[in-house]
């Protein structure tokens, strides 16, 4: 006795995706859900803002002011670390201080101390802890005091890099403006300026969350992630622009079909960019906070991530959509999008589809094969749909000899 046959359920392909991702023709729908982009960034936005005001920013002593205390990190019962230091500060001051950090490594690493503003009899019995329990050595491998000093830190010296750095990106948001009004159109400089303001904001949002330590570094590093984020905009309105070139003569496709199709084609680009930008600043943060220590390197490199991370997704799923609101504004594209579904509707009815969405499908099939099929089936409907006309039956007899000239049924030596 035979078994039974086994059906074999289909595999779903797993490369579909990454194919797909890699053809760039449109098979994933980003400005049909703009809806939904738009609650989740609002979302985002709102939170961050809230935080903003709530709990506002963990500012660093560079903005507040206080001092700071350095010394070698060798030791003469070893290599000192800044939790050994750290413990020191809190049995001298019983407070905690602002930070503690080590810098450098080999025979040039540091303990650096920050804290609020000491008075002089704080620093010297700090001094003295320090020396007492953890014996810094001088350049010639001897304890000494004197390799700990102490510096003043004025607040006023953030404030002023604070009020650069705005002066800066007020400068850098009206030049932009210009450019984007110029090169592209009004709506695309929106469009980009809306989403440049939430990688600053939800940046913002993010240190004040979480409770980063904003320093001048992190400023500088939040005017850095413009330029990226600006960048990733501009490649996809390029495209944008590209696509839409001649539209409003044409019936293919409507505005917010180009658009999502530039999405697409630019899209791997966007992720390889990102990706090419981040593993850079991981190395950052690995190499220059986890190997050498450096503080300053750790707050430049976090806001880097979490700005090129926002950038990137602001730069897909929040502009473009934008734009295209603010394009279906216009009476014009209203009316070619019009046009658009009654000529897809005509050309279903034409060609026996069911319904006009098969229009739709076969110009955003996602693969040359499946629009290829497509074609063939609605070919063989309107040839089917089409009435047969009768055709004529074959001459016999007399009538045949008297076309050819010859009795009909003998072969012709």
């Amino acid at each position: 006795m035979s078994a039974p046959a086994r059906t074999e359920k289909p595999r779903k392909d797993k490369r579909s995706v990454f194919t797909r991702l890699y053809s760039g023709t449109g098979a994933f729908d980003v400005v049909g859900r703009r809806k939904t982009w738009y609650i989740a960034f609002g979302l985002l936005v709102l939170v961050s803002v809230l935080s903003i005001a709530i709990r506002g920013f963990n500012l660093g002593i560079d903005f507040t002011g206080g001092s700071q205390l350095q010394m070698p990190a060798a030791g003469a019962k070893g290599t000192i670390t800044s939790q050994q230091a750290e413990d020191v500060y809190k049995s001298t001051l019983n407070m905690d201080p602002a930070s503690v950090q080590s810098a450098g490594s080999g025979n040039s690493a540091t303990i650096l101390i920050r804290s609020e503003a000491l008075d002089a009899t704080q620093l010297a019995s700090l001094k003295d802890a320090l020396f007492a329990q953890l014996q810094p050595l001088d350049g010639q491998g001897k304890p000494s005091e004197a390799v700990i000093s102490d510096s003043a830190v004025s607040g006023t010296w953030g404030g002023e890099i604070t009020r650069q750095a705005l002066i800066a990106l007020a400068v850098f948001l009206v030049l932009v403006t210009i450019f984007l009004a110029l090169y592209f159109e009004r709506s695309m400089a929106v469009a980009a300026l809306v989403a440049l303001v939430h990688d600053v904001v939800v940046t913002a949002g993010i240190y004040s969350l979480i409770g980063f330590e904003v320093t001048p570094s992190t400023v500088i590093g939040l005017l850095t992630i413009l330029g990226f984020s600006l960048y990733d905009t501009v490649v996809v309105f390029d495209k944008v622009k590209e696509n839409a070139r001649g539209i409003l003569n044409l019936t293919r496709r409507t505005y917010p079909e180009v658009a999502n199709l530039a999405v697409n084609q630019t899209l791997m680009r966007s992720i390889n960019t990102s990706l090419i930008a981040v593993l850079p600043v991981i190395g950052l943060m690995v190499v220059g906070v986890g190997l050498l220590g450096v503080g300053t390197l750790a707050d430049l490199a976090l806001v880097q991530l979490v700005g090129i991370i926002a950038g990137s997704l602001s730069s897909l799923l929040l502009a473009t959509p934008i734009l295209v609101d603010l394009k279906m504004r216009d009476p014009k594209y209203r009316k070619h999008a019009e046009r658009v579904a009654a000529r897809r509707a005509r050309s279903a009815v034409a060609q026996g589809a069911d319904s006009p969405t098969e229009e739709i499908d076969l110009d955003m099939a996602d693969d040359e094969a499946v629009a290829r099929e497509l074609r063939k089936e609605r070919a063989l409907a309107a040839a089917a749909s089409t009435p047969q006309r009768a055709r004529p039956g074959r001459p016999q007899g007399k009538a045949a000899q008297g076309r050819t000239g010859r009795p009909s049924g003998k072969k012709r030596r």
